[in-house]
C-alpha cells in the first residue's frame, strides 16, 4: 500500500509514518513544517513540503499512485482554539474539505482522519465508549466532529471510506530512540513537565485542583504515541480489506491524574519540577478515560507502551538528547 501521510513531520505523524514504513508500506509525507520538524523525516519516505490549503498541490500529490491518505494536519491546542476560532476553522475545517476532495479528484477511497476525545465533551459516564453522546466544550473539539460529519456524509455519498480514531491524549516517544524531534510550543502535560525538568520552563502550571477527582487534579487518559501509530497501520487495512468505515476510541483505558505525572516524573528524573496551581482553563473536564473495546475487537489493537513509566522514560529519554546537561 502507498500511504501519504499528512502532517507526517509532526509529532504524532512521525510516529505513524514510521509504523507503516516498518510494516512494510510505501510513503509519501506531506507537511507544511509550521509545526513539523525536518528532523522528524525518514529518508525512506518522500516529502513534498506544502500547506494543506494548497488545493493543487494536495492533489498532485494525491495522483502518484496514493492508496490511502492519513489526515494528521489539524491544530489542536484546544486553550487557542477557544481564543483564535478563526485559525481553526481556517485550517481544520477548510483544510480537510480540500484533503477529501482532492482524494476523490484523485481517486483516492480510503482515509484515515486523527479524530479526538475531545468531541466528547464532559463525560456522562466513565469509561467512556463510542455510543457516548458527543458535546464538545472547546472549539478544537467541535472541528473534529464537524470533520467526522463530513466523513460520513462523504462515505454515504461518495464511498469515500474512512476510520475516524479518537485519540486520547497521546504522550512518549518511540522507544527505540528513532524518533527525537520535540514538538514546537507544545501545549500536552508531558511535554510541558520535561520542559520544566530540563530549565526550559521555570515551573509547571496546574490549571485547577478542586476538580472531583481523587488528588483534586484533572484525571486523563494518555496513550502511548507508538500504540497510536499502530492503530493507524490496523485501520488502514481494515477498512481497505472490508471496505467499510469505522470510528473508534483509542486509550488506554486507565485514567492518570496531574500530580501523579508529575509526582512520577520527579522521581524517574530526579528533578524538583516546580508547580504553581492556578484557575482552571474553560473547557477542561474533569476526568476523563476510554472504552477502547471496540478497537481491540475489530482492529486488534491492544496497547504495549501506555504505561505512566514508559511514557515518561521514553519522553526523558528525547528531552535529555535534546537538553544535556
Amino acid at each position: 500500500m502507498h500511504a501519504l501521510i499528512i502532517g507526517g513531520a509532526g509529532y504524532i505523524g512521525s510516529h505513524v509514518v514510521r509504523e507503516f514504513l516498518d510494516a512494510g508500506h510505501a510513503v509519501a509525507v506531506y507537511d507544511n513544517l509550521s509545526l513539523g520538524r525536518t528532523e522528524n523525516l525518514f529518508p525512506e519516505a518522500t516529502f513534498v513540503e506544502a500547506d494543506i490549503l494548497d488545493y493543487d498541490t494536495l492533489l498532485a500529490a494525491m495522483r502518484t499512485g496514493i492508496d490511502a491518505v492519513v489526515h494528521l494536519a489539524a491544530f489542536k491546542a484546544a486553550g487557542e482554539s477557544m481564543e483564535q476560532p478563526q485559525k481553526y476553522a481556517l485550517n481544520n475545517l477548510n483544510g480537510t474539505v480540500n484533503i477529501l476532495n482532492a482524494a476523490l479528484d484523485a481517486g483516492v477511497r480510503n482515509i484515515i482522519f486523527s479524530s479526538s476525545a475531545a468531541v466528547y465533551g464532559e463525560p456522562t459516564y466513565i469509561p467512556i465508549d463510542e455510543h457516548h453522546p458527543c458535546n464538545p466544550e472547546n472549539f478544537y473539539g467541535f472541528t473534529k466532529l464537524e470533520i467526522e460529519y463530513l466523513l460520513k456524509w462523504y462515505d454515504r455519498l461518495k464511498g469515500l471510506r474512512f476510520a475516524a480514531l479518537r485519540y486520547f491524549n497521546a504522550a512518549g516517544y518511540d522507544v527505540d530512540g528513532r524518533i527525537t524531534g520535540l514538538e514546537n510550543n507544545p501545549a500536552n502535560l508531558l511535554p510541558i513537565v520535561m520542559e520544566v525538568a530540563v530549565g526550559k520552563r521555570d515551573k509547571l502550571q496546574i490549571f485547577g485542583d478542586n476538580y472531583r477527582t481523587d488528588d483534586g487534579t484533572c484525571v486523563r487518559d494518555y496513550v502511548h504515541v507508538s500504540d497510536l501509530a499502530a492503530a493507524h497501520v490496523l485501520a488502514c487495512d481494515y477498512i481497505h480489506d472490508n471496505e467499510v468505515s469505522l470510528t473508534v476510541n483509542l486509550g488506554s483505558e486507565t485514567g492518570v491524574s496531574v500530580k501523579r505525572v508529575v509526582e512520577e516524573a520527579r522521581a524517574l528524573t530526579g528533578k524538583p519540577i516546580p508547580v504553581d496551581v492556578v484557575g482552571r482553563r474553560p473547557g477542561d473536564p474533569g476526568k476523563l478515560a476510554a472504552s477502547a473495546q471496540k478497537a481491540k475487537r475489530n482492529l486488534g489493537w491492544k496497547p504495549r507502551y501506555s504505561d505512566v513509566a514508559t511514557l515518561i522514560s521514553s519522553t526523558w529519554n528525547v528531552y535529555r538528547k535534546n537538553f544535556p546537561a
